[in-house]
């Protein structure tokens, strides 16, 4: 490895704050990797992901240690999806013929889903005369079954409205500088199945466990996608009242309090029943450059972690480097 004036590797672990756990990681070397809170390799799979994604045995008929990862990788439009176990034999494949276009042209998130389906962000191309005249890349979700079969699909851009974008922000979205972002008009970076959560406990439908949550680095919102009829039931942004001001630290201060922004956003979800703060929404809020037109951005950079409650839209709790009296580009991705 090239030698370097910053550490590498695990730089701080405190074991009494930090929960005792594996991380797995794609290297972008063609190899997945599993490692310890000390950054110990505890093991590996012969295959990069986008991302490398743990399957949680509860979803998998009690099997430990499948992973769902791809074949001939190439940015945004990966070739196969692979199920590998601890091993690393090859159980599943999706993609080459019984994918639409001939290669699964998955990117950015998937995830296996509790009927055992598994589902995946795509990439294709596409002509709606009603949208625009030229070509457009779109980024589909589908689900496909163990066979292979795609039993669920849905397009954004049949969604455009339901997701708040006005009429300028449309146009800015197909100019022709734009139709040829390379994942996709909206670059949706994640989707994530709901799973139970205290809000549908209650009775509140548009949180149904089998729902998905997306976000769009682009365009700065995140939804919800309502399984049964593909209509979003509920959304954040993408227009929110202002920016977070770091230098100034405009918005710090006690919580909760109104959610003032996002940009390029990545990685919404909703936290899992049994952890601190079940059922708010988890987002890393990148505040990086994004939005039709641009959002205003802070003049020093830095990105941050909200805690969302759904209900209020509300922040809860908060994390970026003035809470560790360090300035804003001390973190920031």
């Amino acid at each position: 490895m090239p030698s370097t004036v910053f550490p590498t590797g695990v730089t701080i672990n405190k074991p009494s704050q930090s929960h005792p756990t594996y991380v797995l990681f794609d290297g972008r070397d063609g190899v997945s990797r599993m490692i310890d809170m000390n950054g110990n390799v505890v093991h590996s799979w012969p295959h990069t992901g986008f991302p490398s994604e743990l399957i949680d045995p509860v979803l998998n008929g009690g099997k430990r240690g499948n992973v769902l990862l791809q074949r001939e990788h190439a940015t945004f439009e990966n070739h196969a999806i692979l199920e590998l176990d601890w091993k690393g034999d090859e159980v599943w494949q999706w993609g080459d013929e019984k994918a639409p276009c001939g290669t699964a042209n998955q990117n950015h998130d998937l995830a296996r889903l509790a009927n055992g389906n598994t589902i995946l962000i795509t990439r294709r191309e596409f002509t709606v005369p009603d949208i625009t005249s030229a070509p457009f890349i779109d980024q589909p979700i589908l689900e496909v079954d163990s066979d292979g079969k795609i039993v669920w699909s849905w397009f954004p851009h049949q969604h455009l409205d339901e997701l708040g974008l006005s009429a300028e922000t449309k146009k800015l979205l197909f100019a022709p500088h734009m139709r040829v972002r390379v994942a996709g008009i909206l670059n949706l970076n994640n989707l994530a199945p709901l799973g139970p959560n205290r809000w549908h406990a209650a009775g509140d439908g548009r949180f149904d466990p089998d729902n998905l949550m997306i976000d769009s680095r682009e365009a700065n919102f995140l939804a919800i996608i309502e399984k049964a009829s593909g209509k979003i039931v509920w959304r954040i942004g993408p227009d929110l009242p202002g920016s977070y001001d770091f230098s100034r630290k405009r918005f710090t201060g006690p919580v909760p309090r109104p959610i003032d922004s996002l940009s390029g956003l990545h990685d919404a979800h909703m936290i899992p029943a049994g952890l601190p703060g079940a059922g708010n929404v988890l987002i890393f809020d990148n505040q990086g450059i994004a939005g039709f037109p641009p959002v205003f951005l802070n003049t020093f950079c830095g990105s941050r972690v909200i805690e969302v409650d759904p209900i209020s839209a509300q922040i809860v709790w908060q994390y970026d480097a003035s809470c560790n009296a360090h300035p804003s580009w001390m973190f920031y991705s």
